[in-house]
This record gives C-alpha cells, sequence and structure tokens, in this order.
C-alpha cells in the first residue's frame, strides 16, 4: 500500500481507500448482488490489508452507507481510520449543515468526522456554510474541511470564503476516461497541497474490459454516458492501450488504471466494490510503477480520446 498525507497536514492516508456509494444502494445491486454481511466484509478486509480511509455520505442509501460503516467498524481502533463524509448543501438555512453532521455522527457511531465535504456547490450558501464548517473543526466534530464536485474556479472562491482554516479535500471525478482535471485543477492543488479524492477512478467500470457496447450494466451506471456505444468506439485506442500495458505487467485493466490515478502523491483514488477479490484488486494497483514510456503512450492518446458525457 501506498500512503500519502491529507493536505498540508501531516495525517497519514492510504492512496487507495474504500469508496461506499453502493453501501445501502438498490441502484448498485444492494440486497441482490451483495448485503449488508459482505459491505461490512468489505471494511474489515480494507482494513486489515492497509486501507485506513473509508468514504461515504449521507445521500448513499439514504444514511445506509453510514450506517453500515458505523457497525462495521465498531472495536477498532478509531484514532486509525480516516471517515469521509459529505452533506447536500440544499436546505434554505447554511445552519443545516450542523443538524446534517449530527445525523451522521449517530449513523456512524462515531464522536468526529476526520473530513467532512460539501457534496455539491451551493454558490449562494458556501460561505456560510464554511464558516459554519469551521466552528465545528474548533469544536472537535471535524478534523478537516473539504468539498466535492468543485471546479478550479469554485475552488478558489471557497478558498477566499476561509478564516481560521483551509480546505484540505477536493472530491472530484477523476479517471484516465474522465481526465480534464489533470489540466487545471490538478496543477493548482498539487501547488497548494490540497489532496484530490477521485471518485468512479474506473469509470464505473468502464476501464475494467468488463464491459462493451453490447454488454452494458444496469442500475446506476445506465446515466453514464461513457457506457454508449459511440463512446466505446471512441475509446479503442485507450482502452487497447490499457490492456497492451496491463499485459506487460502482468496485472488487470483496473489496476493500470488505478495506477495512473495515484501516480501522483496528491491525489488517492476511492473506487467501490462489491467483493473481496475487487478489494484485493484495487489494493494490488499501488505495485507496481508505469514506465515512462508508458506515461507518454496514454498522454498520447488521451488528446486524442474524446468521449461526449453531455447532451
Amino acid at each position: 500500500m501506498k500512503y500519502t498525507v491529507i493536505g498540508n497536514t501531516n495525517v497519514k492516508i492510504s492512496q487507495i481507500g474504500l469508496g461506499t456509494w453502493q453501501f445501502g444502494s438498490k441502484g448498485w445491486g444492494y440486497g441482490t448482488d451483495f448485503t449488508r454481511k459482505d459491505a461490512i466484509s468489505i471494511v474489515h478486509k480494507a482494513l486489515e490489508l492497509g486501507i485506513n480511509v473509508i468514504d461515504t455520505a449521507e445521500a448513499y442509501g439514504r444514511g445506509k452507507s453510514e450506517e453500515i460503516i458505523g457497525e462495521a467498524i465498531k472495536g477498532y481502533d478509531r484514532e486509525r481510520i480516516i471517515i469521509t463524509t459529505k452533506f447536500l448543501p440544499i436546505a434554505i438555512r447554511p445552519s443545516s449543515v450542523v443538524k446534517a453532521l449530527n445525523k451522521s455522527l449517530k449513523r456512524l457511531q462515531t464522536d468526529y468526522i476526520d473530513i467532512y465535504l460539501i457534496h455539491w456547490p451551493a454558490p449562494w450558501l458556501i460561505g456560510r456554510v464554511l464558516n459554519h464548517m469551521e466552528r465545528m473543526v474548533d469544536e472537535g466534530l471535524i478534523r478537516f474541511i473539504g468539498i466535492s464536485n468543485f471546479n478550479l474556479g469554485r475552488l478558489r472562491k471557497a478558498q477566499k470564503k476561509m478564516y481560521r482554516h483551509r480546505i484540505q479535500v477536493n472530491q472530484v471525478n477523476y479517471s484516465l476516461a474522465r481526465n480534464q482535471v489533470e489540466n487545471d485543477l490538478l496543477p493548482y492543488t498539487q501547488r497548494e497541497k490540497i489532496t484530490v479524492m477521485a471518485y468512479s477512478p474506473l469509470g464505473q467500470g468502464w476501464l475494467t474490459g468488463k464491459y462493451t457496447a453490447g454488454n452494458t450494466p444496469g442500475g446506476t451506471r445506465r446515466r453514464n454516458r461513457l457506457f454508449r456505444s459511440k463512446n466505446f468506439k471512441r475509446g479503442e485506442q485507450l482502452l487497447s492501450l490499457v490492456k497492451e500495458i496491463a499485459e506487460d505487467h502482468q496485472v488487470t485493466m483496473a489496476q493500470v488504471a488505478l495506477n495512473w490515478v495515484i501516480r501522483n502523491s496528491s491525489v488517492i483514488a476511492i473506487p467501490g466494490v462489491k467483493n473481496l477479490a475487487q478489494l484485493e484488486g484495487n489494493i494490488g494497483s499501488a505495485d507496481f510503477e508505469l514506465a515512462n514510456d508508458e506515461i507518454d503512450r496514454i498522454k498520447k492518446t488521451l488528446k486524442e480520446f474524446h468521449p461526449r458525457l453531455l447532451m
């Protein structure tokens, strides 16, 4: 396992984390493909194998994800676990963040959250919400403040709203298939010592080689435009290269895709898993290094890959 630190702190965090959007969410097959017992086993195995960051949100499974994690970490040394959760800034009152935090603390069965994030930008509330979060840090309810799905411009504006603390984390959709953050956001966060948490680092499975234009996933991933047939056509060269590099290293395509994301020490990946084999595969992505010529070939191929992700 590779480790880095959170933002400009000295708090160690694993570069492969555990994403738990799928816990409690029927759209990911919860209750059919896997159960609460399976989810708890995944958390236990992740901690055993060196993962120390678990990512969730109040919206995942309408709170069930947090409840499952709260149950799973009973008996473990809480100080060795980095819990990340998020709230949706959709209420009229900025103070609603206080109520949201208390509910998350109860579901997670903990006295504090390590990294608390604003799930989506809400420009009309952001300043006052961040001020409430700063007070939460002062009160010991959260350790670090984070944001999610903020582009560079919004991140900069959010930073200017801070008085006593700083934004340590920005969680964004980042993978080989959606790599726009490498153009502007990632260089900035590296310079400012802000950790980037990459969610959907496998393109929700698009980069694993498991799916084709004639074999696409259902459930939540039906809305992912990467799985449209024209995007598979546009991505043939990229997927072929990832497969070739995987074979050369005797690893999987998923491991190459994850390795690409975490090659930068300021980035951690939080892929979701539904079984222990996937979990162990994710952890193995930190066990090799891409050669310089492989990185150059991928960069060249990415310049020619233009998926259509919007209407």
